[in-house]
């Protein structure tokens, strides 16, 4: 595996061989000289280099893959099969898969070549439709595009080029299995690049099982955080979070700030008490609609609201600038998230500010934060501080929390992760089996044996691409062993759900329960599966969001 030496100095675009039909857009988007993984990844995957490329967030990652490949397709024309596409990027979310598609049909705006983009919450139809023909470029998310590939509506084995991008985030949203079974159904003689902010263990392993002989491209040290960030932690109880965050934001200086939480739930509590203490706020995750989302992101993005409150899956695909605070609201369970988070201020040679509120069972965290980043972040003591209120936090609001750590030493990643929700987002209770009747307080029990990464594959597939949905609180069984849920925890990986909670519901062929539809009468739990145990028919209105550029 090749190294390349990223202090070499950093050449103009016009000087890696682009064609000219690139360069003419890139001048237009006012792209002069590229950043540092571009300028090294980029010569070496129009050689037809197989890539890993390491970069922290912010890095335009994006541009280091989609520049190369589109020269390969012009400089090599031919039509895609049917039902195929002649190159394939994979990303974990939907908003990134949008930004992703926007930045190829933005390089590629001279080019005439089709981009098409493939997420769940979307109606199946027109994704069926655009591919009958085969596309030159298709961004999906893995769970849809198994769909497809079920459902025999999608062609890979004609696939040239397969990008894995934001890997790390792919493991611990639990897709680790999906993309394997994508693997298998791709020629052995594509191209293949394969991008990631972090190089855990379970990510080399999959990166050498993609990889032949690959050009390696690493930016910055795994572990190191975004420079120009003056960061710092603030240690406090619990109960004095939400107070100390009020008091934060009497700065004025804090005008486009992100705060993270581990959970959905936990990220409307935080964006309730900010509003009462009169902060603009919206909060971005997989129980908004699509709607909501566009019009928090563009109500940050001018300044008409000061703060973003976010998860951490919901936040990757978020490109903005002049982000001037990121505060860690709750410490993050796995260290690598942190790096991640900070990276959203100090963006194109700004400066910025982390802070990061630590309670007492997170100081845990901060030690694996310090340890990674090999650095003692600056802290000041706020414990026993009479000057801020204490708020009761009830016994569950801080289960749904906890209930995001891992357990038996797995990863989380983000998100309250069950129960079905109506329009309005409100929680509804599962139930599983014979065994799951909903107790006086509308929870279902749990089950007693876990799910695993397959499981989290299937929560992407329900999730992001068709989240479950039950006015009557009453879901469908899912068979012997599936789980009862109480309020979203459990073990195993599961993606954040970002589907449509009035999709419509799957056709019932007498199988196994599952509810994918819109409201059922209380006490019916015939949820019917479509062709393959799975429906297609994703009909939200959930769809991609940001689409900012690398």
């Amino acid at each position: 595996m090749t190294t390349q030496n990223t202090e070499t100095t950093t050449p103009a675009f016009s000087q890696l061989g682009l064609n000219p039909v690139l360069l003419k857009a890139l001048d237009a988007e006012g792209y002069v000289r590229p950043t540092p993984i571009q300028s090294q990844a980029i010569p070496g995957v129009m050689a037809g280099r197989d890539l890993m490329g390491i970069a922290q967030t912010g890095t335009g990652k994006t541009a280091a893959f989609a520049l190369p490949i589109l020269h390969r397709l012009l400089e090599q024309p031919r039509a895609p099969q049917r039902g195929g596409a002649r190159a394939l990027i994979l990303s974990p979310t939907r908003e990134l898969a949008t930004q992703i598609a926007d930045s190829f049909r933005a390089y590629g705006k001279h080019t005439g070549l089709t981009v098409t983009v493939m997420f769940g919450g979307m109606p199946i139809r027109p994704q069926v439709s655009a591919m009958s023909k085969g596309v030159d470029i298709l961004v999906a998310t893995p769970g849809r595009l198994l769909d497809h590939v079920d459902q025999r509506t999608v062609n890979l084995s004609g696939t040239e080029i397969l990008v894995l991008d934001e890997a790390d985030q792919m493991l611990d949203m639990g897709f680790i299995a999906p993309i394997r079974k994508i693997l298998s159904k791709l020629s052995q003689r594509r191209q293949s690049l394969f991008f990631s902010a972090t190089m855990p263990r379970e990510i080399n392993a999959l990166a050498s099982e993609m990889l032949t002989d690959p050009l390696r491209v690493a930016v910055a040290a795994v572990s190191k955080t975004a420079d120009r960030v003056a960061q710092s932690v603030i240690h406090v109880e619990q109960q004095k979070k939400q107070s100390l965050l009020a008091e934060l934001f009497r700065d004025e200086n804090m005008k486009r700030t992100i705060v993270f939480t581990r959970t959905k739930r936990g990220a409307d509590r935080v964006a309730r008490h900010l509003e009462t203490a009169g902060v603009q706020v919206a909060a971005i995750h997989g129980n908004k609609s699509q709607r909501q989302r566009e019009v928090a992101l563009e109500q940050f993005r001018k300044g008409r609201i000061r703060a973003l409150i976010a998860t951490d899956i919901a936040a990757r695909g978020i490109d903005i600038d002049e982000v001037s605070h990121v505060v860690n609201y709750e410490l993050p369970n796995i260290p690598e998230s942190y790096v991640h988070r900070i990276g959203r201020t100090a963006r194109a040679g700004a400066e910025g500010i982390a802070i990061s509120l630590c309670a007492g069972d997170e100081r845990a965290y901060l030690r694996d934060i310090e340890k990674l980043t090999r650095q003692q972040i600056p802290a000041t003591d706020r414990t026993g501080d009479t000057t801020l209120e204490a708020v009761s936090v009830s016994a569950a609001a801080r289960r749904g929390g906890d209930r995001n750590q891992p357990r038996n030493g797995g990863r989380r990643g983000d998100g309250d992760r069950n129960g079905s929700r109506d329009g309005s987002g409100a929680r509804k209770p599962q139930r599983s089996g014979a065994s799951g009747a909903a107790n006086g307080n509308g929870l279902a029990a749990r089950s007693q044996k876990p799910r695993g990464e397959a499981v989290a594959a299937r929560g992407e597939r329900q999730g992001d691409d068709r989240r479950q949905a039950s006015n009557g609180g009453n879901n469908g069984a899912g068979g012997a062993g599936r789980r009862q849920e109480n309020r979203g925890s459990g073990n195993g990986r599961r993606a954040e759900g970002f589907g449509n909670p009035d999709a419509r519901p799957a056709r019932n062929d007498g199988g196994p329960s599952r509810r994918s539809g819109a409201a059922r009468p209380s006490g019916n739990r015939q949820g019917g599966r479509g062709q393959n145990g799975r429906s297609m028919e994703g009909r939200g209105s959930d769809r991609s969001g940001s689409s900012a550029r690398h």
